[in-house]
């Protein structure tokens, strides 16, 4: 039994925190008193407590408390006990490597398989794949392994963008980078763009949002999925 939300993104453009997905969290947490969250991929460095703040900034707006898991002493009992769970964006490298060096990662992946409702956004939903290894993170630490969660059978490329055909820039696009990954993996991915968001409901995986997604397959040119389709690659 799943039950996450996975978003490309916490802010939109000209919005404010989570701010776009507030109707789906409302509904998503309704019965979450207190949430769990995960900070560890520290986007520009703040501290986990500045990074814990700013999600209860939101989610006063939802009576719903807000405990960073760093301040726990033992962070897999809090997970073993926890109504819900948010893990943040940032760099899912160092996001990766916290979650194995604080030993969760096995607890975590438990919880979800458990009903548990669970928010991802960027390097937070990156880590609900098979793999980090499609993240657009630089790697400003090694992760003692780039496996993850695996509660959805493909990988995401959170931000997802498509090529500008009038960008004077010749390095390489996102689909470059990611049949790059095809070259050596057969792992299915996501292109999911800002705005849009992945809703897991058991073994059904429903993409939700204002936009398409671009799916890459290792043995098929890439497509778009309208929104409010279901995934069904496996």
């Amino acid at each position: 039994m799943k039950n996450l939300i996975l978003a490309s993104t916490s802010t939109v453009h000209g919005g404010s925190y989570l701010d776009y997905l507030k109707p789906t969290l409302n509904e998503h947490f309704k019965a979450v008193e207190r949430i769990i969250f995960i900070p560890y991929a520290r986007p520009g460095g703040i501290s986990h407590e500045l990074y814990t703040s700013n999600a209860q900034k939101f989610f006063n707006a939802l009576d719903i408390e807000v405990v960073g898991l760093h301040s726990f002493k033992d962070p897999v009992k809090a997970l073993e006990n926890a109504e819900g769970v948010f893990t943040g964006g940032g760099n899912t490298f160092l996001l990766v490597k916290q979650l194995y060096e604080n030993k969760i990662i096995a607890s975590l992946r438990d919880r979800l398989y458990q009903d548990m409702p669970y928010l991802g956004t960027s390097a937070g939903t990156n880590i609900a794949g098979v793999s980090m290894q499609t993240t657009n993170d630089m790697p400003i630490v090694y992760p003692p392994s780039f496996k993850t969660l695996g509660t959805v059978p493909f990988n995401i490329n959170a931000h997802y963008l498509d090529p500008d055909p009038t960008s004077k820039h010749m390095g390489e696009t996102r689909e470059t980078r990611i049949k790059e990954f095809h070259q050596f993996n057969n792992v299915p991915v996501i292109g999911l763009r800002e705005g849009s968001w992945i809703e897991v409901k058991q073994r059904t995986y429903i993409l939700r949002g204002p936009h398409s997604a671009r799916i890459f397959e290792a043995t098929k040119l890439p497509y778009e999925l309208p929104t409010d389709s279901e995934i069904t690659i496996s």
